[in-house]
């Protein structure tokens, strides 16, 4: 196939992979260029430009969370880093303090000042005993050694300066701050220039028009030099006192160099010199541009780049085709099938890697997305109090490394649960299907807004009769303690008189022998009756295990038989549960349905960038439904984690009440190490068994309060944000009481004047552990249309609990 199979479908059951319920206008065969590779068409009302615009369009680094599509600092986030007043007062003092100590040193008028040195030199070097005058002495070949030993002293001591002044002062944190952060090659200018600065000081004979002497830097080396040598005689030689000059220099400027990353600037300078030499007929702006797919240029697939480059100005090529090309060009590259990947662009262009349905697009998009990064834009971070200077007032966006850590939302009904945060992740996660890097299941009631038919691959409408397809119970699994662990959890998960474990044993004790016995598991009104113990159905499923090869599925069946009726037996509860699904309503769903409905089986999406939509039944099936998502939910968990896959999976419950279970939770913990992650939303905690109210908020990663949350939710979320530390100011006024008659006389003519009396502040700072957010405050100070969110990526990387307005 063009793809080499990475993008064919492939079968789970004896029929392919499921088409889309209402498949899109697409031709059967990817339509080739109209055109030579190689030369441009012509311009199509604009849109190559608005789409080269946007791969142009810079995305920065920036905080979880935050909408990197052309994202800028806030101005309050750069005046945020400016220096502090205390700051600069703080590098002054130091530094005003160090040169009157260096005028005082120098005029010797520091008591004790020579003391050191007369410790570690010669009395023989001094006269009088003093250290004022050096004694010559005839026989030495140094006639001055005390000259040179006070030029090292005033050196060292001149270095224990500075360093004092730094370390005081902070000047190191505040250069870089200063010039460490600007962009090259402001950065390595202004660095050079206080190199420039430096030199002048320590060399101010090579500075013409300066007048200052120089600091205590190469005399003082050179007299150590002497005096360890004993004599002048190395200075004799040009090449020594020149080598002693440039490693002087290159110790000066060695730290600048640093400080204005002057290597990495030269070498980005040279490659992309090399890089314009190869190519001189493009402009270095139009290399630059992500339009004309540079990253493919410079792995040499200079043909490949024309044909994607030309598609795109033609305005043949949308957002999705450039992210999946974009996307099918890292797995080219990381599996070495560049070849493969050159020839399916050449024949195909900008339906080169198109999905297995054949769309490209969805109709009717609701919300902002930008595919490089797989962000979708859901509102804009408040720029409040709480919120941090980057944060403020840019994009909230979410993404697979986010999604990746599992979400719960919570929120009454009305509060735009769906609308403000389900429909735009779920329209993100198919649009990323459909570049080959994501697959989403999206369970929700019938009529939920989340999306057309025709934005989905499958779409299971239970209990619907005009549905297409039908959901796997056992989704295509052959292993009877793995299926029986899925119907357990959808079973009895909520029960509590029911064990998980109990009702597992019990499933697969009669799963298996009936896969032993028929080839393929039973339908459910067929398991019902074998967890009631009819005996019809247990006596006719004897007789086809009488074979000695089924000896241990015969044991497996004399043991559920003998607990048949038994007070711990948990087939009645069970049999009850699998009731609510062999309704009438429910006929021809969960391989019951013949030939007209196709089963469809979770496992394919943790092998296809699938879209799913599974519908549950309209009102009047309140239980049903619950056990349908758990048991959607217990399958999604366990198919995520099979085999090496690349893309991420997703699971969203637009309805997660029933849903969370003590197994549940532990198999939400584990998507994230997957690739896999889930979204639940729920109208309050209370739909949560209160003893896993504190284990759910532990396994997910995000967590979003909606407005109108009551007290008790928010508590919830006030115990997972816990508390942080922060400044408070007390200020206590206190009357003035004056003895003297003066001044009670002056306080009684103010007070008469003013109507105050006098006072005087006393001003307390503390800090103090206070939480992020309180219960009161979610419940009562969260505008309509706001919510509270606090994110965590799969990398580790967390974002503060903060508010996001919904409608920006």
């Amino acid at each position: 196939m063009d793809s080499d199979g990475t993008q064919d479908a492939r079968g789970t059951h004896a029929t392919p992979v499921p088409r889309p319920a209402m498949p899109p206008e697409a031709p059967a065969v990817p339509p080739r260029p109209a055109w030579e590779p190689g030369v441009p068409p012509q311009q199509e009302h604009g849109r190559g430009e608005a789409v080269a615009a946007w791969l142009d369009e810079a995305r920065p680094e920036a905080g979880t969370g935050i909408w990197r599509f052309g994202y800028r600092m806030p101005k309050a986030g750069l005046n945020g880093e400016r220096l502090a007043p205390v700051t600069v007062v703080g590098m002054l003092i130091p530094l005003a303090v160090a040169l009157l100590v260096w005028s005082f040193w120098r005029r010797g008028a520091i008591p004790y000042q020579y003391t050191f040195l007369r410790l570690f030199t010669p009395d023989a070097w001094w006269w009088g005993g003093t250290l004022a005058s050096p004694k010559r002495l005839e026989d030495q070949s140094i006639q001055y050694p005390g000259v040179e030993a006070l030029q090292v002293y005033n050196g060292l001591f001149f270095a224990l300066l500075v360093y004092a002044v730094g370390r005081l002062g902070g000047w190191p944190a505040v250069v870089r701050h200063v010039v460490g952060h600007r962009p090259q090659p402001a950065r390595a200018l202004l660095a050079a220039l206080g190199a420039l600065v430096t030199l002048s000081f320590v060399f101010p004979d090579a500075f013409p028009g300066v007048g200052w002497d120089a600091l205590p830097v190469v005399n003082p080396l050179f007299s150590l030099i002497a005096l360890i040598s004993d004599g002048y005689g190395i200075y004799e030689s040009p090449w020594s006192t020149d080598a002693l000059y440039a490693v002087i220099t290159l110790a000066v400027l060695w730290p600048f160099a640093r400080l204005g990353g002057w290597w990495s600037l030269v070498r980005s300078r040279l490659a992309a010199r090399r890089r314009a030499e190869g190519q001189e007929d493009a402009s270095p702006a139009a290399e630059r541009s992500r339009a004309r797919w540079p990253e493919l240029r410079e792995a040499g697939q200079h043909q490949a780049a024309e044909v994607l480059t030309a598609e795109v100005l033609a305005g043949r090529m949308n957002d999705v085709d450039c992210a999946r090309v974009d996307h099918g060009w890292i797995r080219a590259r990381r599996e070495g099938r560049l070849p493969v990947f050159t020839d399916t662009v050449l024949r195909q262009g900008a339906a080169a890697f198109t999905h297995p349905s054949g769309a490209r697009d969805l109709h009717g998009r609701a919300a902002r997305h930008d595919l490089l990064t797989g962000q979708v834009r859901i509102g804009q971070w408040a720029a409040a109090e709480r919120t941090p200077p980057a944060y403020g007032g840019v994009g909230a966006a979410l993404g697979p490394e986010t999604l990746g850590t599992s979400m719960l939302v919570v929120g009454p009904s009305g509060a735009g649960k769906t609308r403000h945060v389900i429909a735009p992740v779920v329209e993100s996660l198919a649009l990323q299907a459909l570049t080959g890097s994501c697959a989403v299941v999206v369970v929700s009631s019938a009529g939920t807004p989340v999306g057309a038919d025709s934005s989905y691959d499958v779409v299971v409408r239970v209990g619907d009769p005009a549905s297409v397809h039908d959901l796997d119970p056992y989704a295509d699994s052959d292993d009877a303690d793995e299926a029986a662990g899925f119907l357990a959890e959808a079973l009895a998960g909520d029960l509590d008189s029911v064990g998980a474990e109990r009702a597992a044993t019990a499933l697969a004790q009669l799963l298996g022998p009936y896969r032993a016995a028929h080839g393929h598991f039973p339908a459910l009104p067929v398991l019902r009756e074998l967890l009631e113990g009819h005996p019809a159905a247990l006596s006719d499923l004897r007789r086809r295990l009488a074979d000695d090869r089924h000896t241990a599925m015969r044991r497996e069946l004399e043991a559920r038989a003998r607990q048949t009726g038994t007070a711990g037996d948990p087939g009645p509860a069970l049999a009850d549960r699998l009731a609510l699904l062999d309704r009438p309503v429910f006929a021809d769903f969960f391989g019951s349905g013949g030939d007209t409905i196709r089963p469809f089986s979770l496992r394919a999406v943790a092998h296809h960038p699938l879209r799913v939509r599974i519908d549950l039944p309209e009102h009047g099936h309140e239980q049903a439904s619950r056990l349908i998502a758990r048991l959607v939910l217990a399958q999604f968990a366990s198919v995520a984690r099979e085999g090496s896959r690349e893309h991420f999976v997703s699971l969203v419950l637009d309805d997660a009440t029933g849903t969370v279970t003590p197994t549940s939770v532990r198999r939400i913990q584990r998507l994230r190490s997957q690739n896999a992650g889930a979204v639940l939303a729920l109208r309050t905690i209370s739909d949560v068994p209160e003893p896993l109210h504190g284990p759910l908020y532990g396994a997910v990663g995000c967590r979003m309060a909606m407005a109108g949350v009551t007290t008790w939710d928010g508590s919830r979320f006030a115990d997972a944000w816990g508390t942080e530390w922060v400044e408070t100011t007390d200020v206590a006024r206190h009357t003035v009481f004056a003895d003297q008659p003066m001044t009670r006389a002056m306080h009684a003519l103010r007070k008469l004047v003013t109507g105050k009396a006098v006072t005087t502040e006393a001003v307390t700072v503390r800090q103090v552990e206070r939480e992020r957010w309180s219960a009161s405050e979610l419940a009562h100070g969260v505008p309509p249309g706001h919510a509270v969110l606090s994110l965590t990526s799969v990398q580790g990387e967390h974002a503060p609990p903060l508010l996001v307005d919904l409608r920006g």
